[in-house]
């Protein structure tokens, strides 16, 4: 098998237009928590409660949450192994490397988490990153089921949590998710320093949920990317054209079906037992998913038009850190009380509005940046970290990492 190094360059170009995409996806995801103050509460904002406001909701929930941030995961494993030949080429022993490099990151996604959004996932991924270092030479006969034993898992745990709310007769209380409501607002958009206690309060609890629910389907996808890249499955996707068509297909018979369901119970439903029980489906399926998303993505930037929106997305995606803080960065300004605190004041349609615009301008500037620097501004930190030397600043620098 060729190296990832001797493969075609537009392997490059497909991987970071994956990470611009997927970075949207997270952006329409995380937009919510930063907008609405009923946010994971299980009640709707009584101010935004409308059949379109339900419409937009619905969409996200099903089209959105819990889908990209698996594919972020995905190519997170498959990176990996484009690092660990990069450190072989640059004759570096691999493990301090990326030990330094995932330091760098808990670094940056401590301050990310403090200072700017409680729902950080880079502290999550650094840990992660630790197992992901420890199983590098594990075979792929046994990747591939302990991915999905930890997606089974995970959804069994949840189902578990739906049964005993079922039992209990357990749900939302409406006065207390309202109060809860009123106080992150005003937590989320006093002065400065009650934002920060208001985001450390938070991050106990978005701590849990991170822990239950995205690091163990994290890991999973960080494992299915690992052995996509030992299989050049970017690199080569012309040799893997029927498993790319399966994943479509198991996307569309069961992936979308449990999303709509996810969705549709959360919306009109939402807070009790029946919503968890919707949830340990939407885990089970949402890998399904978001490997479809993936297979269609792959097809469609192999056709004319899909190329020109891949070149678009690409720069987006090899800055891909750089513009996931400076999302949260814009959305603490807008909605926070570190500017206008906008949080509680703008419709589900709204924030969707608000967060394609932000990314449309990202594309723009991720452009223009890299026409001019080798790296995005927090890459070539977390590089000079790694590397344990400063990067140029200046130049082409198509990296696999």
């Amino acid at each position: 098998m060729p190296s990832p190094a001797s493969a075609d360059p537009t392997r490059i170009e497909r991987l970071d237009a994956l990470r611009g995409f997927a970075l949207f996806g997270i952006l329409i995801v995380n937009l919510g928590a930063f907008a609405s103050p009923y946010y994971g509460l299980g009640l709707a904002d009584p101010a935004f409660d409308g059949a379109l406001d339900r419409a937009v909701r619905w969409l996200i929930a099903a089209g959105f949450e819990l889908k990209f941030y698996l594919l972020f995961s995905f190519l997170f494993g498959y990176s990996f192994t484009l690092q660990m030949d990069s450190a072989q080429r640059a004759g570096q022993p691999f493990v301090p490397r990326m030990l330094r490099r995932l330091l760098g990151l808990w670094l940056i996604g401590l301050a990310h988490a403090l200072l700017l959004f409680h729902g950080d996932i880079l502290t999550t991924y650094a840990v992660l990153g630790l197992a992901l270092l420890g199983l590098r030479r594990m075979a792929e006969a046994r990747a591939l089921p302990i991915a999905g034993l930890l997606v089974l898992l995970t959804a069994a745990g949840w189902a578990t949590l739906a049964a005993l709310a079922a039992w209990e007769g357990a749900g939302t209380d409406p006065a207390a998710a309202a109060a809860a409501a009123q106080a992150n607002l005003a937590g989320f958009t006093g002065a400065p320093a009650t934002v920060i206690a208001q985001r450390s309060r938070e991050l106990a609890s978005t701590g849990v949920l991170l822990g239950l629910l995205q690091a163990p389907c994290a890991l999973a996808m960080f494992l299915c990317g690992r052995v996509a890249g030992r299989r050049q499955l970017l690199a080569r996707p012309d040799r893997y054209r029927r498993l790319l068509r399966r994943m479509r297909a198991l996307g569309l018979r069961y992936g979308l079906p449990a999303a709509a369901l996810y969705a549709g119970i959360a919306v009109w439903q939402p807070g009790g037992a029946l919503e968890l029980f919707a949830l340990a489906l939407c885990v089970l399926t949402a890998p399904l998913l978001s490997a479809a998303y993936l297979a269609w993505a792959v097809a469609a930037f192999a056709t004319r038009g899909g190329a020109r929106a891949a070149a678009l997305l690409a720069p987006a995606g090899r800055m891909a850190l750089s513009n996931y803080l400076l999302q949260s960065l814009v959305c603490a300004l807008v909605f926070s009380g570190y500017g206008l605190g906008l949080m509680g004041r703008v419709s589900p349609l709204g924030g969707a509005i608000f967060a394609i615009a932000l990314f449309g301008a990202q594309l723009r500037f991720s452009r223009w940046w890299l026409q001019r620097r080798a790296y995005g501004p927090v890459e070539w930190l977390l590089r000079a970290i790694t590397l344990g030397a400063w990067p140029r600043r200046r130049g082409p620098a198509y990296e696999p990492h």
